[in-house]
């Protein structure tokens, strides 16, 4: 086998839980899960071979996540900054070290999430400003080419919001799926998968599809108190894992 017996158990694994966490939550928190598929094989080649994965999952998400959980006043002002973000993130690969964009991230992402838990766990539901949107969607959009990173940007833009989970997990699905097209194509050409990585890829379809089933079936139990609780927990998973990366 082109892969270690250590990839092929791994990958599966780290597939359904991104997956899960896309049926759950929307989206967003695919560096959570990452790491673990990081153990096993190059970072940057496991970026590559889960980037189509990310789109089989999108897939299988508008099954859920259809147009009537879209918050499309939202989305009009996410998506372009979220375009500019990629745009400005790929330059930054270039030119700027990455340590720096991450570790910013991971100081302002870890400040938000113990601001919701110092307040005891309540969110502070402020109204809509459009610039705000705009300047979440291209932080979002530098830190997801950087380092798979985000969801922290738009979950700080959304939840304040107080959305209803649904159009929360719609929004940040279909907000996702637009930056997964849009980062497929450079990470297939920094790490063009072999024909080993194609089959490991195959293998791991099925595990793509059951866990965006499996998380769906989960955010239909959970209350939005305890949704957005999941989401601000999934936020200090994601600053330690941006802190960790950043000072390494």
């Amino acid at each position: 086998m082109e892969h270690s017996l250590l990839v092929w158990v791994m990958a599966p694994i780290a597939v359904t839980l991104i997956a899960g966490l896309k049926g759950a939550f929307g989206g967003g928190f695919a560096l959570v899960g990452i790491p673990l598929l990081a153990l096993a094989m190059d970072p940057v080649e496991a970026g590559a071979m889960l980037a189509p994965l990310f789109l089989a999952m999108d897939a299988v998400a508008f099954r859920y996540w259809r147009p009537g959980t879209w918050s499309k006043p939202d989305l009009m002002v996410v998506l372009p900054g979220l375009a500019i973000g990629v745009a400005i993130g790929t330059a930054v690969v270039a030119f700027a070290p990455r340590s720096w964009v991450t570790l910013a991230m991971a100081v302002v992402t870890l400040a938000f999430a113990a601001r919701y838990f110092h307040g005891g766990g309540v969110v502070v539901v402020r109204r809509r400003e459009p610039w705000r949107g705009v300047l979440a969607g291209t932080a979002s959009g530098v830190t997801t080419m950087l380092a798979h990173a985000g969801g922290p940007p738009l979950a700080m833009y959304l939840l304040p919001l107080g959305l209803p989970k649904a159009v929360y997990a719609g929004t940040t699905s279909i907000y996702f799926t637009v930056a997964n097209m849009l980062k497929v194509g450079p990470w297939l050409m920094a790490a063009p998968p072999s024909s080993g990585t194609w089959w490991l890829m195959a293998a791991c379809l099925p595990f793509a599809w059951l866990g965006v089933w499996a998380g769906w079936r989960l955010h239909q139990k959970l209350d939005q108190q305890r949704l957005y609780w999941w989401c601000h927990l999934l936020l200090v998973a994601t600053g330690l894992k941006l802190l960790w990366d950043g000072l390494a």
